[in-house]
């Protein structure tokens, strides 16, 4: 059996941006379960992964535009302070919700002043290239549920 949509694929990864610094890994911990073909990964990572089969383990590096995007100067704003009435204290890291033209978007403060506040709306790797070792760990075919919801159901069903 090899990846392909609408397989549930089970993977360990480990995450690196340029510098080589470890972003996020599955390393020492529970593995990543997935859906293929159906969004849940980035995009260029799910590429990589079609045809690949249990035991396989590959190093790809997934450039910006198939990953989170190109960074946007634009979504980087300065907003009256005043627009965060009922926090008081607000420090560079914290994250927001702000509703945009496009919907709800997560921000995160960038810079605090007493007028104002620097948040940004792209997403903490946009713009970066990103390194991924991974490994295959297990591939099954999924089941009606799963494919009706678009995600993999854990042990013992899935509660919504």
């Amino acid at each position: 059996m090899t990846i392909s949509k609408d397989k549930v694929v089970t993977i360990h990864y480990t995450l690196k941006d340029d510098a080589g610094t470890v972003l996020d890994t599955s390393s020492g911990g529970e593995p990543l379960v997935y859906l293929h073909g159906h969004g849940n990964l980035i995009p260029g990572l799910e590429s990589q992964l079609d045809g690949q089969t249990p035991g396989a383990k590959l190093e790809v590096t997934v450039a910006p535009e198939d990953g989170y995007g190109p960074y946007h100067q634009e979504l980087v704003q300065e907003v009256p302070r005043s627009a965060f009435q009922g926090v008081d204290d607000i420090e560079a890291g914290m994250r927001f919700t702000a509703q945009t033209d496009a919907g709800p978007r997560t921000v995160v403060v960038r810079d605090v002043t007493d007028e104002t506040v620097t948040v940004d709306g792209n997403h903490p790797l946009a713009g970066q290239f990103l390194h991924f070792a991974v490994e295959i760990v297990e591939l099954r075919d999924a089941e009606e549920e799963e494919l009706a919801h678009g995600h993999v159901h854990g042990a013992g069903g899935h509660h919504h």
